[in-house]
């Protein structure tokens, strides 16, 4: 074992929750692709960012499917405030260092046969002053990650990435067809006119799925690094012969969610309220579609693109969209939730973000086909679910 490496002897829940833990490694949530871990099992992988809220997910499940894990994480008081190291399943490495510390990096790396990328600092922020945090921690630790592995002649990577790439979603004009609408103005936000119009007549759009090919058109910093860390392991794979499967997250929610925190999802924001015994605050008219899907199957398509990556072609990258396939606005996910929990019904404000898009939701058939995953927990199920799961305390 290394200097700095920590290897639990008992099993303890990932994150430091059992009911979290078994939620996770139970047969509820396992996708139909993690049949496919059989063929890599016994591989040593490094999950960065494995102490967090998809990270720990995607350990837990790695664990249970029999392979070694090592998980790199800085534990950063945005997400973990007490500095505590959590608890891990049986056998899992923790290294404690950051993502963007070449030596750190490179000790984490030793030995392993893939890396599941999951670092990153994630949500819309509170302004511009967080953007050098985000360029820092999304964008270098991904580059000093890179080629620190191209050094070391790992060569299959799985990046988590993130829906937010995309902007506004697909839209279509009864007229022009389908068009790209560009940003939302001050003024008609301001009115209440939230739904962006066709920039050609200004008509009404029909909002609809969004595939991997579609143009990205990144509205907020964060969204620029995550689309930047697909370019960066792109560039990456062209020159070390490298393989990446980039998977772009749509709105995930789950057991051990960050509590209190402006940076985590819209999920999080709502139950936290509701913990406090306050209504949920919905924005705009409550009427945002998005694609809400269970942070137990983003960890199965982990696991069944790391399966796949090592067979694809060196030199190659590829995207797979990750969403359950449902369509439910943020409004009717509030309601959900609320009712779940037996709280406060949630309150439709008007208000507005800048950086926030209005509606994007994901066709995720090129997974389905390609890696052979499907989701598990439907949307009604994983509110309840939601609903009576613990949060990350602060």
């Amino acid at each position: 074992m290394r200097p700095g490496a920590h290897r639990p002897g008992a099993a303890r829940a990932a994150a430091g929750c059992a009911e979290c833990y078994e939620a996770l490694t139970s047969g509820r949530g396992t996708g139909t692709g993690a049949g496919r871990t059989a063929s890599f099992a016994g591989m040593e992988i490094l999950v960065t960012g494995g102490a967090g809220f998809i990270g720990s997910a995607v350990v837990a499940r790695l664990v249970a499917a029999g392979h070694a894990v090592r998980v790199l994480d800085a534990l950063l008081p945005a997400v973990h405030p007490s500095g505590r190291e959590p608890a891990w399943p049986a056998g899992v490495e923790f290294v404690r260092g950051d993502v963007r510390d070449r030596a750190v990096v490179e000790r984490a790396l030793s030995g392993v046969d893939a890396v599941c990328h999951q670092a990153a600092v994630v949500g819309l922020g509170l302004d511009l002053d967080d953007a050098p945090d985000y360029v820092s921690c999304n964008d270098l630790g991904t580059a000093v990650l890179l080629a620190a592995m191209a050094r070391g002649g790992v060569r299959d990577l799985v990046l988590a990435g993130s829906m937010v790439v995309y902007g506004e979603g697909r839209y279509r004009c009864a007229v022009h067809g389908d068009v790209a609408p560009g940003p939302r103005r001050i003024a008609d936000l301001d009115a209440g006119s939230f739904e962006p119009p066709c920039p050609h007549c200004g008509r009404p759009l029909a909002p609809g799925l969004v595939g991997e090919e579609a143009p990205t058109d990144p509205r907020n910093v964060y969204a620029a690094t995550k689309l930047a860390q697909e370019h960066l392991a792109a560039a990456w794979a062209r020159a070390c012969g490298g393989r990446v499967l980039t998977l772009r997250y749509h709105n995930v929610y789950g057991p051990g969610m960050p509590r209190d925190t402006p940076y985590a999802g819209v999920a999080s924001l709502f139950r936290s309220a509701l913990a406090r015994g306050e209504a949920p605050r919905v924005f705009e008219d409550g009427a945002q579609r998005r694609d809400f899907v269970h942070v137990a199957d983003v960890a199965s398509a982990n696991l069944a693109a790391l399966a796949a990556v090592g067979d694809r072609p060196a030199g190659s990258a590829r995207v797979f969209n990750v969403g359950s396939g449902a369509v439910h606005t943020v409004g009717e996910m509030a309601e959900a939730l609320a009712t779940a929990y037996g709280g406060p019904r949630p309150v439709v404000t008007g208000e507005y973000r800048l950086g926030d898009v209005r509606h994007v939701t994901a066709d995720s058939t090129r997974l389905r086909d390609e890696l052979g995953w499907r989701p598990t927990v439907g949307f009604a199920d994983g509110m309840a679910r939601f609903a009576a799961a613990p949060l990350r305390g602060r």
